[in-house]
Order: structure tokens, then C-alpha cells, then sequence
């Protein structure tokens, strides 16, 4: 037994010395320790959508002054949006709108803001979260579902996320996803494109790249 062990010890040291002591320092790292060395992946591609009217939805998220409106990204975005809103709308397709707690409809920006018939739901970064949105989605006979709004890294990636893993087909444009910082939103782009589940059902695109 002695010998045995003498032998394993034998083994470790030699290890040790040929690694240069270097694996206690390898099996501890982790990502804050590697975040200065991490190469930014590639771009995602953006593809062009063509989507069908009949079946499709947008969902214009919490586009609210004390949001949005605090936050130059997401005012630097409207114009995208409200062409796409307004392209929409022309192809008769439904329009859905999202407000976060403690806000209503009356607080989406004006520019964006919803028509009378089109209906709203309120909750948290999941807007299926104890709302109707499913519902609502069923009822018109969506399978494809435009996510524009802010945060990306809020109510795209929850919202998003959910309705793909609901089975519907999710468009993100990168124009449209607004958030604090350039950052969250590089970061959504990259998380809606390489999910495990969800990343088959998105399609990241641009405003101008969707043809109704």
C-alpha cells in the first residue's frame, strides 16, 4: 500500500512540474477572470422575412415615456418602429401592445401609440405572464409573432423566448430592440440566434428587411 502511494505522489509531483502549477490556476478560472480575454463572436446574419399578414402579429413592447422615452437607444428607435407600425397596420396585420407595471396605455409615446381596437396587455420582461397575450394570439390564429420594444435584454429575450418555445415563429429586428446600452442588445442578438430550443423558431432581421 506504502508503495503504491509513493508511486501516485510520484506521478503528482512530475505533473505538477511539467504543467508548471499551472492547473490549480485553470480549474478556479471562470468568466469574470476571463472577461477582459473574451473575442466578441461574429455578427449574427440578418435574414429578410416575408411574412403573411393573416397569420402574423406585432407586438409593439413597453414603448412607454417613463421607459422608452428615458432612454436615448429606444428614442433613437421610434422612427424604425412606427414605419413598421404603420406597414403593418396597412397589411391588416394585429397589433398588440405591451405596457410594464405601474403604466398604462395612455403612457406609450405618441408616435407609437395604439389605435382604439388594438389590444393591450400589462406585465413584467414575460408579457405571457399572467396576461391573455396566448389567448389573444390563439384567437387571431398567429404563428408569427414580430418582437419590437424595449429592453432587449427584457422583454425580447423573455417574451421572445417564450413564444418560441410556445412553438411560434419569432422576428426580432435589430432596429427595434432597444435597450440602455449597446451591450444588452449586442448580447440579445447573439442569445435569440444561439438558444438552445428558441434560436430554430427566430429569424433576427431589420425593420426594413420584413415584407408583409
Amino acid at each position: 500500500m506504502g508503495g503504491r502511494f509513493a508511486i501516485i505522489c510520484a506521478v503528482i509531483g512530475v505533473f505538477w512540474v511539467t504543467t508548471g502549477g499551472t492547473v490549480s490556476k485553470a480549474v478556479a478560472s471562470d468568466i469574470i477572470d476571463e472577461w477582459a480575454n473574451v473575442k466578441t463572436p461574429a455578427a449574427p446574419e440578418l435574414k429578410p422575412v416575408t411574412v403573411d399578414p393573416k397569420t402574423t402579429a406585432l407586438l409593439m413592447g413597453d414603448l412607454v415615456t417613463p421607459l422608452c422615452g428615458k432612454r436615448p437607444r429606444c428614442v433613437t428607435a421610434i422612427p424604425a418602429m412606427k414605419k413598421l407600425l404603420g406597414e403593418a397596420r396597412a397589411a391588416k396585420v394585429a397589433i398588440i401592445y405591451s405596457t410594464p407595471p405601474n403604466t398604462t396605455a395612455a403612457d406609450i409615446i405618441a408616435d407609437v401609440a395604439p389605435a382604439a381596437d388594438e389590444p393591450s396587455v400589462q406585465s413584467g420582461v414575460d408579457k405571457f405572464f399572467k396576461t391573455n397575450l396566448e389567448q389573444i394570439l390563439k384567437d387571431k390564429g398567429i404563428q408569427t409573432l414580430i418582437v419590437v420594444g424595449t429592453s432587449a435584454e427584457g422583454l425580447v429575450t423573455y417574451t421572445g423566448g417564450e413564444a418560441a418555445l410556445r412553438g411560434l415563429n419569432v422576428v426580432v429586428p435589430v432596429d427595434g430592440m432597444a435597450s440602455i446600452e449597446a451591450f444588452a442588445e449586442q448580447y440579445v442578438a447573439w442569445h435569440m440566434t444561439h438558444a438552445p430550443i428558441v434560436s430554430p423558431k427566430v429569424t433576427l432581421t431589420r425593420t426594413g428587411m420584413i415584407k408583409f
